[in-house]
């Protein structure tokens, strides 16, 4: 049974809630979960652990902004291993290891859009939903690639090194006006950019660089309806990356790196650089790993072509026709901020109503606000036939009726979302068909969302019953 102090807490942060999300509803009836089954060391420290609150792990300096969508009422947040009984996991570069991730974390949240940082696969497999923070950082990005337009187009990396040398040597303003005819270029209008990805950053490219007076050609074999409303109208959208970079005197990447077979790694190979035109400039902000760096050299070394990158090269480092920047795409406070509220934000509305949004391995998962008088359980299982009739069965047994129920699923995992009416049954106990449901094979977690924030989880580790 729950603590009086803790089914005070549920009716409170029940209303704060609402007032930030409007995911919950009012509770009529006193709901028991059980909560902390066997020895604590199960769960970390219990003097970390603070009753009524959701315990945030923190990696990497996060932004105060995103960090204050927290409120302190219901949230506490802790730096790495104090945390030791987290209920999710911010963060931003660090390198997660499954060691790393209690038992007790529901969600994880990057400040960013890529997660090679985070086992995605593996968290799959413990039923642990991934999100990323699409487009927070889309317009820093695309900043800097406009930026690396000019820098491929006026020499303005030599020119400064220069300016530099003739400092050092007092020859500055003697020689500037002579020597700046070394340092010719070509302006960007009238000038063709293919965009290669037309996603947040590859759209909003699309639209700066029309803006500009350039013309813009396009290649996205998944481009969304979203997003292609936010294409420029004179686009020119091509089926392929070949006939997108052909005519191209400025190439850019905005495409997600994919290990593996079919995926993206040196998808900028010898085919495609072959077909560059002589003096193409290929800006790459989205990942070191797409191109092949041997073919790119061959290239740079018989075109006047140019390669700006956000990433380090070890062949092309020091490469006369190459300007390599310490990936500065995201490095600007506006997009740290917004980054971290929006994973903030994501994390949040898992945790206080199982939404799902902006998730890299989890089905989206719309969620209407719970019925008044009852309560909801989130469930994920493994994607096979059955389970949802072997979860109503449960409920069925137990003489709970359920209002409403959704069902997604996305690759292995599936996500079962009911809501349950508590109506005239005073105090609704779930202890036993939580465990009876987390208990089934093919369940991989369960989850009571009733108002107190930190209880009713529970999680079949091999067999064993965790809660």
């Amino acid at each position: 049974m729950i603590p009086t102090a803790l089914r005070t807490a549920a009716r409170t942060s029940g209303r704060r809630s609402a007032a930030a999300f409007h995911t919950t509803a009012s509770l009529a009836a006193d709901v028991s979960v059980e909560h902390g089954r066997g020895e604590w060391k199960t769960y970390g420290d219990i003097t970390t652990y603070k009753p009524g609150h959701f315990q945030i792990k923190t990696y990497n300096k996060i932004s105060p902004h995103g960090l204050a969508r927290f409120p302190k009422e219901q949230y506490e947040v802790k730096e790495g291993e104090k945390a030791a009984n987290a209920h999710a996991i911010l963060l931003r570069s660090h390198k997660l290891q499954e060691e790393e991730v209690n038992l007790t974390v529901r969600a994880i949240a990057r400040c960013g859009a890529g997660t090679n940082n985070v086992p995605v696969a593996r968290m799959t497999e413990l039923g642990i939903p991934v999100f990323n923070t699409p487009g927070a950082n889309a317009n820093a990005v695309k900043e800097l690639v406009l930026a690396g337009m000019l820098l491929g187009s006026r020499r303005i990396v030599d020119g400064i090194n220069h300016m530099y040398s003739l400092g050092e040597q007092g020859l500055a303003r003697e020689r500037v006006e002579k020597d700046k005819a070394m340092f010719g270029g070509r302006e960007l209008k009238g000038k063709t950019l293919a965009v290669i990805g037309l996603g947040h950053i590859g759209a909003a490219t699309a639209r700066d660089a029309e803006a500009l007076g350039m013309n813009v050609t396009g290649y996205d074999p998944g481009l969304s309806i979203e997003n292609a409303l936010k294409l420029p109208r004179s686009i020119a959208l091509k089926d392929s990356i070949n006939s997108c970079v052909g005519d191209a005197d400025y190439i850019s990447l905005n495409i997600p790196y994919i290990k593996g077979e079919g995926g993206t790694h040196g998808i900028i190979g010898k085919d495609v650089i072959d077909g560059f035109k002589n003096g193409a400039v290929l800006l790459n902000f989205a990942r070191g790993e797409l191109v092949d760096s041997e073919a790119l050299k061959t290239h740079l070394d018989n075109n006047d072509g140019k390669y700006v990158s956000d990433f380090p090269d070890d062949l092309l480092w020091n490469h006369s026709n190459a300007v390599l920047l310490p990936h500065l795409g995201a490095s600007t406070a506006e997009a740290e901020d917004a980054a971290a509220s929006m994973a903030a934000d994501t994390i949040r509305e898992f945790l206080e109503s199982g939404t799902i949004r902006n998730s890299v391995n989890f089905p989206a998962t719309s969620l209407p606000n719970r019925p008044e008088n009852s309560i909801r359980l989130a469930v994920v299982t493994q994607n096979k036939p059955g389970m949802l009739a072997h979860i109503s069965e449960a409920f069925a047994k137990s003489g709970l009726n359920i209002q409403q129920q959704i069902n997604q699923s996305r690759g292995n995992v599936a996500y079962n979302v009911i809501d349950v009416d508590t109506s005239g049954h005073g105090v609704v106990d779930f202890k036993a068909v939580q465990e009876e449901i987390t208990m089934l094979d093919g369940v991989l977690s369960s989850r009571v969302i009733y108002g107190v924030p930190g209880t009713g989880y529970a999680k079949n580790v091999g067999g064993d019953y965790f809660v």
